[in-house]
């Protein structure tokens, strides 16, 4: 790690670690108040903050854990950690990303009104197709008229 991600890391161990209680580590504590290695050290140590802890920061944990080569967010070149092939964008510009398009599809898309017209209705049977003939109506309804 270098000190800009170790100061985030430190900062992800205080707010977010359930074994640090003040500068202390929990499990280490035996008795004795022990400072929490993970804060003293560039070094991941600690599997509980490589485990629960880092993958809270998605940008974080994908600079630190380089097991698979890292993909950059298209808009800002953030750092991505993929969970699928097709992952293009971070959190944030997925999220604006997704809005844009879904506009862009909604603006291009044929109204409902161009769509519909007097001969669509007639085709889908809601009137009769040659007006004054009463072809529709049952064997009942003829005989009354």
């Amino acid at each position: 790690m270098d000190n800009r991600q170790f100061r985030r890391a430190k900062r992800l161990i205080c707010r977010l670690c359930a074994n640090y209680d003040n500068g202390n580590c929990l499990p280490l504590d035996d008795g004795d108040s022990c400072p929490c290695p993970q804060l003293m050290t560039q070094v991941l140590i600690c599997k509980y903050f490589r485990a629960a802890v880092l993958p809270a920061d998605r940008e974080l944990w994908a600079e630190i854990m380089r097991e698979k080569p890292v993909k950059r967010c298209r808009i800002c070149g953030a750092p991505i950690a993929a969970l699928s092939n097709a992952a293009k964008y971070c959190p944030g510009c997925a999220l604006r990303e997704r809005r844009r398009k879904d506009a862009e599809r909604k603006r291009n898309r044929p109204r409902a009104s161009a769509i519909r017209g007097p001969e669509s209705t007639a085709a889908q049977g809601f009137q009769s197709e040659e007006p004054g003939r009463d072809k529709d109506l049952p064997p009942e309804g003829k005989n009354r008229l």
